[in-house]
């Protein structure tokens, strides 16, 4: 494939990935509001049951009322939900992938996404949400497929490059996503038509609504513009001898480049997102942060993951390599925690914060390339699903513990928790082996 034609395919995978992080992450910032619409202020029985159970395991029961903990908590399982469904059903579309081609893959997952936004528009109980967010989780699979198609249309050389284009799309999508949301959720249909109560319009109908139109521009898109990135002379033959859910067998895994690299992610990611999910409340506690202040800090870190994706990770990874440019992403987390461990001020905050996004966007396309390069161009899609499996996972699990840590310890001990963590990651890309020679 000639430059030109790889640089048009990259410009489609960014432009669908960045429309489907759009569309997903105008959800953020109304959870809040969304469980008090669903809850009211008669909690039921069984979620008055699980905030006793919720307020023993984090233990200061008096510094934390019950209806903060009620919008944590399910905030909580909504997130979840959909990371734990995408760790199940990531590396299962990944592999599917490798078998039938990217497309197709791509326009079952992205469809299923549209569905689960059209869901979501008619959204009136709590039940139909979980159903809408079940369904998207399920099909979230889609990033896999387009990861790997990346993976099919660039050179080793070129492979770190490739995978910050992903990480720039990332980056663009949560610097959006939210902004919509925030802004779209001052529009309430039921205020200018309650009469449509009837058909399940709820007060976050409109911006479902941009969510689903976002997915559909999407489909249209993948449809006429992504081109099948893998031939079929250089796809799997057959399912055999492999496992559904093959994060489960890692230690397993014949290339220990592969299975490394994935270990490594994961506890990288069980730090970074614990910390992520955490952030908002640091920065309450310690600066009194409301809303805005809040996605004034997420635009900084999007905008910093771009700059780095965008301008560093491209022009470095190629002349020192992914594996030095995550030493120094490590290098730079360590310390980057410890500083928000102890930051009273709004510049050791913004330098600390700054310093954790410079870190993940060292970090996460230097290791999505190295999983690429160890792999057989046959389970690209299969092993960068893994990867993604596991990133999720992390994410399902990382936000639970730094919770418990944050209001059983505090937010000090917290951070620098997860400072220590990273170490961890740190020695274990050190054991890297050597990707093979680059084209």
């Amino acid at each position: 494939m000639e430059d030109k034609d790889r640089k048009k395919v990259l410009g489609v995978v960014f432009l669908t990935i960045f429309l489907d992080l759009v569309g997903f992450s105008i959800i953020f910032p109304l959870f809040p509001e969304m469980i008090e619409f669903y809850f009211g202020n008669e909690l039921p029985a069984w979620i008055r049951s699980m905030r006793v159970a919720i307020l023993e395991l984090v233990g200061p029961a008096e510094s934390i009322s019950e209806h903060f903990l009620i919008i944590v908590f399910f905030g909580g399982v909504l997130g979840s939900i959909y990371s734990l469904l995408q760790f199940l059903f990531a590396p299962v579309w990944g592999h599917f992938s490798d078998l039938y081609g990217r497309k197709p893959i791509m326009i079952l997952t992205v469809s299923g996404i549209f569905i689960s936004y059209i869901l979501w528009i008619f959204a009136d109980a709590f039940a139909a949400l979980i159903l809408a967010r079940v369904i998207g989780g399920i099909m979230s699979g889609n990033l896999s497929a387009a990861t790997a198609s990346v993976a099919d249309i660039t050179t080793r050389k070129k492979r770190a490059s490739g995978m910050a284009i992903v990480g720039i799309a990332f980056g663009l999508g949560f610097m959006v996503g939210p902004a919509i949301g925030g802004l779209s959720a001052m529009i309430n249909l039921l205020e200018w038509n309650p009469a449509l109560a009837e058909f399940g319009i709820n007060p976050f109908s409109f911006p479902a609504m941009i969510s689903a139109l976002l997915a559909g521009l999407n489909l249209l898109w993948v449809v006429t513009k992504f081109p099948e990135t893998l031939p079929p002379e250089k796809r799997k033959r057959s399912e055999a001898s492999r496992i559904v859910y093959p994060i489960f067998g890692i230690m397993d895994q014949p290339h220990a480049g592969v299975q490394r690299s994935i270990v490594l992610y994961l506890i990288f990611m069980i730090s970074f997102s614990g910390m992520e999910f955490t952030l908002t409340f640091l920065a309450a506690e310690r600066l009194s942060f409301k809303s805005l202040e809040n996605g004034l800090m997420f635009l900084l870190i999007g905008f910093v993951l771009m700059i780095v994706q965008g301008v560093v990770v491209r022009r470095m990874a190629p002349r020192i390599g992914e594996k030095k440019l995550m030493m120094f992403g490590f290098i730079i987390a360590i310390p980057s925690f410890w500083i928000l461990s102890m930051s009273q001020n709004l510049t050791f905050f913004l330098f600390g914060i700054t310093g954790m996004s410079t870190a993940v966007a060292l970090v996460s396309p230097s290791i999505t390339s190295l999983v690429s390069l160890y792999s057989d161009e046959r389970e690209q899609g299969l092993n960068l699903g893994v990867f993604r499996s596991a990133g999720s996972l992390a994410r399902a699990i990382g936000p639970v513990l730094a919770g418990i840590a944050y209001f059983g310890l505090n937010s000090e001990n917290t951070y620098r928790i997860g400072a220590i963590l990273m170490i961890v990651p740190f020695f274990l890309c050190m054991s890297l082996p050597t990707p093979p020679k680059r084209e």
